[in-house]
């Protein structure tokens, strides 16, 4: 399953499609050039329990270190995911 990634200059997401079909996605919107708001996370219900949600996250903090962008993680599956893994929490702001 190959994590995607979209984002039009001011939102944008990292997700898993299939044909026209997303299965999972993590939505996030910038708020300044380098602070990024994590919103929304979502996983179809055939996918919950397999870690998606968590690649999903790792996806975006690779980007985010490469980017130079903190994160503000609003979404509560990302605020949980961020306290329970201290190996990501170098890019909340």
């Amino acid at each position: 399953m190959e994590i995607q990634h979209q984002f039009d200059g001011k939102r944008g997401s990292f997700f898993v499609e299939e044909g026209a079909r997303r299965f999972a996605e993590m939505v996030y919107v910038m708020a300044g050039p380098k602070k990024m708001i994590i919103e929304h996370t979502e996983v179809d219900e055939f996918l919950k329990g397999q870690g998606i949600g968590a690649k999903l996250l790792e996806a975006l903090v690779d980007y985010v270190r490469k980017e130079e962008i903190k994160v503000l993680p609003l979404c509560p599956f990302a605020k949980a995911t961020f306290k329970k893994r201290v190996d990501l929490q170098d890019v909340l702001n």
